[in-house]
């Protein structure tokens, strides 16, 4: 099973590609604001490196928090399509060992269809003018 691994909550975006528990490769860059325009293209080379393409990718690992707002915001964003268009499980998992958990999980037949985010605090929000 290829499983694509994915983390955007910090300005260092990772990205992992499994078959099975064996790590085939890792990648990560500075992505900080330019995470939107660089998560995709690094996705597509870090497939291209194995002769892989999209249809390839058999389940998605999601780091979900918590972190940066907009961070979690694109990747999980990024994930939950690609899992739905490519119609593959996904899961998403926190802490230290957190690509390791999701593989798990999905090798175990685990399946969230959507991954929600978890931030770091409740929502600031103000109260409208008046």
């Amino acid at each position: 099973m290829i499983i694509l691994a994915l983390r955007t909550d910090k300005p260092e975006a990772e990205l992992a590609l499994y078959d099975g528990e064996q790590v085939l490769t890792c990648i990560s860059w500075q992505a900080h604001r330019q995470l939107a325009e660089t998560l995709h293209s690094c996705i597509k080379t870090l497939l291209e490196s194995h002769d892989f393409a999209w249809s390839n990718i058999e389940g998605i690992v999601a780091y979900q928090g918590p972190g940066s707002f907009t961070g979690l915001r694109i990747g999980l964003s990024v994930a939950n399509t690609l899992a739905y268009g490519l119609e593959v499980p996904i899961v998403g998992t926190t802490g230290d060992e957190w690509a390791e958990k999701g593989v798990s999980q999905l090798l175990s037949g685990q399946n969230q269809k959507q991954v929600l985010p978890k931030y770091s605090g409740e929502p600031h929000i103000t109260k409208p003018r008046k």
